[in-house]
């Protein structure tokens, strides 16, 4: 059965478009509002399109042309939307990736991109220079933002960069379907995948999503705790806010639990953030911390949450604490924003809520076919928003971008009213004693005992050689339970197959930079002990 919410009445982008001139000219009637607030000051919306243009010029000035790439490795600051957007208005592509990974990461996805200049943070220079010289590609420009040491011959001063140029009158002359820009897959198993984004995509996110679902306003202030680089972070801090003249709050530094309190209070150029965006392991993480601030202490008006499932106790307990719901929703790099989501004004907990207007839902079975309600299937999604492949990958392409189709990877089961709840990733799935049994099922049940923190679920061969159910279990800080006690919590709630037949207490569990448990490195540990 294919799931489609009734289509909004958007208008298409025009045959020219170009999305940083799309939103300079939103945002040209609030040249003095706040656009973008970090721990070093704030940009108007006039300073930003003033920078937008200027790296636009520098660029064209530096020799870059029509898509060619720039890689974009930076930390979220001011410097961010100016190199992303300003990139995009000169038709140049730029590759956003993951500040947290390696040398040898990084001299892939520059080879991989063939990127002709850099656009670093001066803090991840080393690494950056540590990259390009593992590798052959050769990069003519590396622009750093924010110097923490003094630059060496090929390296230039972000300032210097934007002020040797006077800003660009005109954008490029790109078309809606353009290659727009890049995000790496997360690479959580194999080699990262360069997903292509045209320009017209964060269009469609932004309308169908920002504005159809979460019902952004101007006068709203958001902050993020997924970082720019990311899908979920581009649209939560930069084309959501941007396309509706709201504010945005930046960080630099990882979403700690005290750095996010911070920001909620206040504490980043006097700022309040009404708009949250989080994910499960991070709400977790402040609902269990001492310093969790009261209820009236925030202006928090709407809460967020993607990158994984969002287990119902813990929405349950935010809820109970600050008078706000988690508004649950599952996207994805490919798709560049949420297509499936709960609604502010109806939240399903234990659910991924319904299809996003102008996005169809289809669940398919092993044998190709449509599955019922209440069975398992593999999710596939349709809108405007699919990316256009991924660069230099056709086989991994046509597995996922199927016609008009995307297969997210994902296993979801569709509810009578019309909700879906996740089941768990294709790869992740377990079949105890020939019953399919979700991972997420047994760790959503499992983080709901008073002591359990954490949990990730994966199959472990028993002495037969059949399929059981490992839970790696991680505490609360100064609480405890025993194994006994948490197979009995389980069987209590759940079918009694599906209880964790081993359990194993860690410190910590292995996860991306999102935040999304590695149940890969889990199987791959086991695997190791024989």
């Amino acid at each position: 059965m294919t799931t489609a919410a009734q289509t909004p009445n958007v208008t298409p982008p025009g045959d020219r478009f170009n999305f940083a001139q799309h939103l300079i000219d939103i945002n040209s009637a609030r040249p003095n509002k706040a656009a973008v607030v970090d721990d070093l000051g704030t940009l108007t919306y006039a300073q930003l399109e003033e920078r937008v243009r200027r790296m636009g010029a520098a660029l064209r000035a530096a020799g870059l042309k029509r898509e060619e790439r720039v890689l974009l490795l930076m930390h979220d600051c001011n410097d961010w939307p100016v190199s992303f957007l300003g990139a995009m208005f000169a038709g140049v592509v730029p590759v956003a990736v993951n500040t947290l990974l390696t040398a040898e990461d990084y001299a892939y996805m520059l080879e991989n991109s063939r990127a002709q200049a850099v656009l670093v943070s001066g803090a991840l220079l080393s690494t950056v220079k540590a990259a390009m010289a593992l590798g052959e590609h050769e990069v003519h420009t590396v622009v750093v933002s924010r110097p923490v040491a003094p630059l060496q011959d090929g390296e230039v001063d972000f300032e210097a960069f934007l002020s040797a140029q006077t800003p660009a009158g005109k954008a490029a002359n790109t078309q809606p379907d353009d290659p727009g820009f890049w995000l790496y897959s997360s690479g959580s198993t194999g080699r990262p995948k360069g997903t292509v984004h045209s320009h017209a995509n964060p269009y469609w996110t932004a309308e169908l999503y920002g504005k159809g679902v979460l019902a952004l306003q101007e006068s709203d202030v958001a902050f993020s705790a997924a970082k720019l680089f990311f899908a979920y972070g581009l649209g939560n801090g930069l084309t959501f806010p941007m396309s509706v003249g709201a504010t945005t709050v930046l960080m630099a530094e990882r979403p700690t639990p005290d750095a996010v309190f911070k920001r909620w209070l206040g504490g980043v150029g006097g700022v309040h953030p009404t708009v949250f965006y989080g994910a499960p392991t991070g709400f977790a993480g402040m609902l269990a911390h001492p310093g969790l601030p009261a209820r009236d202490a925030l202006r928090l008006r709407l809460v967020s949450s993607a990158g994984e499932a969002l287990p119902s106790e813990l929405g349950e307990r935010f809820k109970a604490h600050f008078g706000v719901d988690i508004v649950d929703g599952i996207g994805s790099t490919e798709m560049l924003h949420i297509f499936l989501s709960n609604r502010p004004e109806a939240v399903r907990y234990g659910t991924t809520g319904w299809p996003v207007p102008g996005y169809e839902i289809k669940l398919v079975g092993e044998d190709g076919k449509d599955v019922p309600d209440g069975e398992p299937g593999d999710l596939y999604i349709q809108g405007p928003s699919s990316a256009m492949m991924y660069w230099g990958n056709r086989v991994k392409s046509r597995e996922t971008f199927q016609g008009n189709w995307t297969k997210s990877g994902d296993k979801y089961v569709r509810n009578p009213d019309g909700t879906f709840t996740y089941s768990g990733r294709s790869d992740d799935m377990l079949k105890v004693s020939g019953i399919y049994v979700s991972p997420f099922e047994v760790e959503a049940t499992l983080v709901q005992h008073p002591a359990v923190l954490e949990a990730a679920v994966i199959g472990k061969e028993d002495t037969d050689g059949l399929t059981k159910t490992k839970a790696f279990v991680v505490f609360k800080p100064g609480a405890s339970a025993d194994e006994g006690e948490l197979k009995a919590f389980v069987k209590e709630r759940l079918a009694p197959y599906k209880y964790p037949r081993f359990i194993e207490f860690v410190a910590d569990l292995p996860k991306t930079a999102t935040g999304k448990i590695q149940r890969f490195k889990l199987r791959d540990q086991e695997n190791k002990k024989g």
